[in-house]
């Protein structure tokens, strides 16, 4: 169980740090623009894994791929529904909660039997993502019936992952099926923006954030450009890798406790975005949030004994 929980935590923090990025990527255009190009950049390391290790395209890799695909895509644009209509530092702990209590479900339902040391563990890392994911919210959104459905929805997305991950064959050509059918889905989702900014304006720059000067585009011209093309790429690449490491953990042991066990650490992805906000940025981290990240260390050392 111990190099489950390792592979499942690494994979949680690179996601984070994927998310770190393409935040900072999303200053320059809209997040689902971001997404979809990152997801695009993916596919590179995808690829060579599949050249140099190998990789069987059964029906398994397609089907669940494909789940798998559909899944993440939907988690993700839901979530962006979610924060854009409701509170963030409410809709976002839902997400995560709800992303980690479906793989525990089903996992219960079939049967998995958790030693009391690991039901503690996975109780207390429940608290952490809610702890974690928790925000300090600054726009003053209300809560709706709509914004937390698509929370609830985007939970189950990312649950809906790690049981498609869980049921695939392990190897590269599951996670290549996955992300070509994320790009598919978020080019349609990129689409549909585009036609939406069409009908409220004429032109394409509305794709753009507004620079610091005022105008759209990249202020800072060529340099400007070329930082954000690489922001997306390495986000694109931290994220493959991020799949790579929890599909791993997935199948790392035949113990039925493994997927609530991952499902629930991978739950904690908000740890890598505020470590490194932390690091880079030099943000304060709330005491809200401290507590959680001591909980999710107490939680994991506890997962890894069970």
């Amino acid at each position: 169980m111990i190099v489950t929980v390792a592979l499942a935590l690494a994979g949680a923090l690179i996601y984070g740090v994927a998310d770190f990025l393409g935040g900072f990527a999303s200053r320059r255009a809209l997040p689902v623009v971001v997404t979809a190009l990152a997801a695009t950049a993916g596919l590179v390391p995808l690829l060579l894994g599949l050249l140099l290790l190998g990789g069987e395209f059964t029906s398994g890799a397609l089907l669940w791929g494909a789940v798998a695909g559909v899944s993440g895509s939907v988690g993700v644009l839901l979530l962006y529904a979610a924060l854009a209509v409701g509170p963030m530092s409410v809709l976002s702990p839902v997400t995560a909660v709800i992303a980690a209590s479906v793989p525990v479900l089903v996992a219960v339902i079939r049967g998995a039997v958790l030693s009391p040391i690991g039901i503690v563990s996975l109780l207390v890392s429940l608290v952490a993502v809610v702890l974690v994911a928790t925000t300090r919210e600054r726009s003053g959104a209300r809560m709706t019936r709509r914004g937390l459905a698509a929370a609830v929805v985007a939970g189950c997305g990312f649950g809906g992952l790690v049981l498609a991950y869980e049921q695939a064959p392990e190897g590269f050509s599951t996670l290549l099926v996955a992300r070509l059918v994320q790009v598919v889905v978020m080019a349609v989702a990129v689409l549909v923006t585009v036609a939406a900014l069409h009908r409220r304006a004429p032109g394409m720059g509305g794709l753009l954030r507004p620079s610091a000067a005022g105008g759209a585009g990249f202020s800072g011209g060529r340099r400007d450009a070329l930082r954000f093309v690489a922001l997306v790429a390495i986000c694109g690449i931290f994220d493959a890798g991020a799949n790579v490491l929890i599909q791993t953990a997935l199948h790392a042991t035949d113990d039925p406790t493994t997927l609530p066990v991952v499902g629930v650490l991978n739950s904690l992805y908000p740890l890598g975005t505020i470590l490194l906000a932390w690091i880079v940025l030099r943000e304060r981290l709330g005491r809200v949030q401290v507590l959680g990240l001591a909980l999710a260390l107490a939680a994991s050392i506890g997962l890894s004994l069970s």
